[in-house]
This record gives structure tokens, C-alpha cells and sequence, in this order.
């Protein structure tokens, strides 16, 4: 086959680089991302930082793609580089395509109103939610995205993290599941992952369990300092909300015995009946005996320690005995990460005990769900209260808190703590 010409291989290169041109272009169009009222389900400043930051990766790809075609147009000789600049321009639209479809289809699932008002009260309950721990350190809280996905677990996506792109996430974007959306409690586990981020306390903590568990057993020092991430992640959501986060969490990661046991290399979250057990003993060591208990008994039997594959009985073996140590270490021992002071005397577990917040729903009486007072100074109690209630047959408790939630969203104004 004969060699194309010049003005072949420049028409050809033309034409590649048009359609990348186009998409970089239209790509920076956010309402064909995003449904206008699903933009509108967004406060103020969310929107207006998730926007920008779009609008600013759609750019670059389009400035690159202006460029090329300049050089292009000008008559550039070299056609093989700038053909490996065009394959390069295809690789970057990718990556800002992959960015901007990211936030698009998170924001999307607010185009309902209903379930808008709900997100919405969730970004809310975010904010305040590391608002107690970062607004005494002194650390700006991020604005946070929550949105509604598929799944057994939730997630989230880093404020301030580089993305696919290079460029920086503008929001910490949780991922709240469709069967929780009800029991969002696994939303304050999340916000621990930005909380630790940000203060630094991760490593700080895998340091001080290696430390406090190394003369004990070697080998729990090393598996819990691996585990840090995690454990910090949930020791949040018990300081914020008690035994709240529990039951949802067992269901989460509750499966057969093979899975509750499972440790693939490399998993930064404890398996299974070791994360339920240690929840357990961060409620028994703060609020003593109570409902966890039956819990982790339940465990027990369901899942046998017998029947456990050998690492991880060696692991929950060494293990069981120490959880006290453990709860100690996340809650009670002071930390550079939190201004040489516990987490604890950031934010008290004991205000969350599941008799505080009886007492405190009994004293709160109708104006539990509806007064805005509360709503603005103790969010992180009615939410608490409101999940207890979903343990027991309480038909009213989904209720309350969608329509409580869907008033926090409607208020529009961020939770103080």
C-alpha cells in the first residue's frame, strides 16, 4: 500500500483533532453533566466550588486543544509529534471526562426534590460532624458532597486529594447507600477519613497502638497499626454518635464465616468480627454493659473462633484480650493530631450513652424533629436517638428522620457545632 501524502496525513490529523477539540469543549457545559435542578439541590457554596473546578479541568483539555489546533493551522511541519500531542490531548480529555462525570452523576442523584432535601441535610450533618472535632483545632472544615449510590458499603472521595486529572477534589464527596440512606450513620465513619486526613492522626495512631500492643503480642501491635485508617474512621463515628453506627456497621460487614474471617493482604479495614467485637468494647468501656454485648455474643456464635481460618484466629487470639488497650489508645490517650489532648475531650462519647440521649429526646419532647434550635446545636444527638429507634419495631422512627433530615436540607444553612 502506498505511503499517504502530506496533505493526507495533515487532513486525517485535522479531523482527530476537531472531534477532540469538539468534546473538550462541550464537556465544560455542566448542565448537560447535571440536570439544572439537580444543581439546584446544592447549597450555595457547594455548587459554586464543585462548578468551578469543572469547569476549570474542562478548560485545560479545550486551551490544549486550541493550542494544537493553532499549530495545526499554522502549517507545523512536524506532523508525528504533533500527532503524539493529539493521542496525549485524548488521554487528558479522559481524565477530565472521568473528573467531571464523578461529580455530575453524584450531583445528579439530587434531581428528585425529596431526595435532594435529604442529600442535602446529609451535607449538613457532614459539615457539622467535623466541625466538633476540626472547628477547636482551628482547621477550616471542606465542603462536603453526599450522594446516593448502589452497594453494601460507603465511601468517600477526599476534599483536597489530586484527582484523575491532577487537579485537586473540591469537596469531600461521600457515598451514601441506598439501603442505609435511612441509617446514615456509616456518613460519620466517612467524615473520621477526612477528619484523620486533615489533623494528620492516622499515622499518629498506628504509632501509639504499635506501642502500646508490641509488649503484649507482636503480632496484634503489628495488624492493628495497619489497621489505623480504619480504626480511626470508626472511632469517630462512635465519639459522634455512640453505639448508633454499630448494628449498621454489623450488617454491613456481616456475611458467612469464611467472610467475616477473611484477610486479603493488604486490607486496611479489620475483618469483620474483629471490627463488630472492637465496636463493642469502645460502648462497654464508655457506657458498660448494654445491647453490644449481645451483639459481639451473637458473633461469637454465629462465627466460631474454630472455624476460623489460622491467621485470623492467631490475630483475633492475641487480639481479644487487649481491645480495652485499644479502646483506650483511640479515645482516652492524648494526641499531637488533636492538640496534645484525647479525641475524647474534643467530643465526649458520654453525651451520645443511649441513656443521655434517652433522657435528652424525653426533655427535647415533640420539639425533638422540628425545633430549629436543636437542629442547629444538637444534630449529631437527634440523629443518634433516631437510628437507636430504628433497631426496635418504632414504624414512626424512618419517618421522623427523613423528614427531619429533609427540613435540616431546607434550611439551607450549615449545622453549628
Amino acid at each position: 500500500m502506498a505511503e499517504p501524502s502530506g496533505d493526507v496525513v495533515r487532513a486525517q490529523l485535522a479531523a482527530e483533532l476537531r472531534h477532540w477539540r469538539l468534546a473538550a469543549h462541550e464537556l465544560g457545559d455542566l448542565e448537560m453533566v447535571a440536570a439544572p435542578a439537580a444543581w439546584a439541590g446544592l447549597e450555595a457554596y457547594l455548587g459554586t466550588g464543585v462548578r468551578a473546578a469543572l469547569t476549570a479541568s474542562a478548560r485545560s483539555v479545550a486551551r490544549r486543544a486550541d493550542q494544537l489546533d493553532a499549530q495545526l493551522s499554522a502549517g507545523a511541519a512536524d506532523l508525528p509529534r504533533l500527532r503524539g500531542r493529539v493521542l496525549a490531548l485524548r488521554q487528558a480529555y479522559v481524565r477530565a471526562e472521568t473528573v467531571v462525570d464523578f461529580f455530575g452523576d453524584a450531583v445528579n442523584t439530587r434531581t428528585n426534590p425529596r431526595l435532594a432535601e435529604v442529600l442535602r441535610g446529609l451535607d449538613l450533618l457532614a459539615v457539622d460532624a467535623m466541625e466538633r472535632v476540626l472547628g477547636p483545632l482551628g482547621i477550616p472544615v471542606p465542603p462536603v458532597l453526599v450522594y446516593l449510590d448502589k452497594g453494601l458499603g460507603a465511601s468517600i472521595l477526599r476534599s483536597g486529594v489530586r484527582l484523575w486529572d491532577a487537579s485537586v477534589s473540591p469537596a469531600a464527596a461521600v457515598k451514601i447507600t441506598r439501603h442505609n440512606l435511612l441509617r446514615p450513620t456509616s456518613l460519620l465513619h466517612e467524615c473520621g477519613h477526612q477528619i484523620a486526613h486533615l489533623t494528620g492522626w492516622t499515622d499518629e495512631l498506628g504509632r501509639t497502638l504499635h506501642d502500646v500492643l508490641a509488649p503484649a503480642s507482636p503480632v496484634a501491635a503489628e495488624t492493628w497499626q495497619g489497621w489505623a485508617g480504619e480504626v480511626a474512621a470508626d472511632v469517630v463515628a462512635f465519639v459522634l454518635t455512640g453505639y448508633a453506627p454499630v448494628p449498621a456497621l454489623a450488617d454491613v460487614v456481616d456475611g458467612t464465616t469464611d467472610a467475616v474471617y477473611r484477610m486479603p493482604p493488604g486490607d486496611p479495614h479489620p475483618f469483620g468480627l474483629l471490627r463488630v467485637l472492637f465496636n463493642a468494647a469502645l460502648c462497654r468501656s464508655w457506657y458498660g454493659t448494654g445491647p453490644w454485648d449481645d451483639l459481639a455474643r451473637t458473633w461469637m456464635h454465629r462465627h466460631p473462633l474454630h472455624a476460623a481460618p489460622a491467621e485470623a484466629a492467631l490475630v483475633t487470639r492475641a487480639s481479644t484480650p487487649l481491645l480495652p488497650q485499644i479502646v483506650e489508645a483511640c479515645t482516652a490517650t492524648s494526641m499531637r493530631a488533636f492538640g496534645d489532648r484525647p479525641l475524647a475531650a474534643l467530643v465526649d462519647p458520654r453525651r451520645v450513652a443511649p441513656a443521655e440521649l434517652r433522657r435528652f429526646a424525653d426533655s427535647a419532647g415533640p420539639a425533638l424533629y422540628t425545633s430549629t434550635y436543636l437542629q442547629r446545636l444538637e444534630p449529631m444527638r437527634v440523629l443518634a436517638w433516631t437510628v437507636l429507634r430504628t433497631l426496635h419495631a418504632d414504624d414512626a422512627a424512618d419517618v421522623d428522620l427523613e423528614g427531619w433530615l429533609r427540613r435540616l436540607g431546607r434550611d439551607r444553612t450549615p449545622a453549628a457545632a
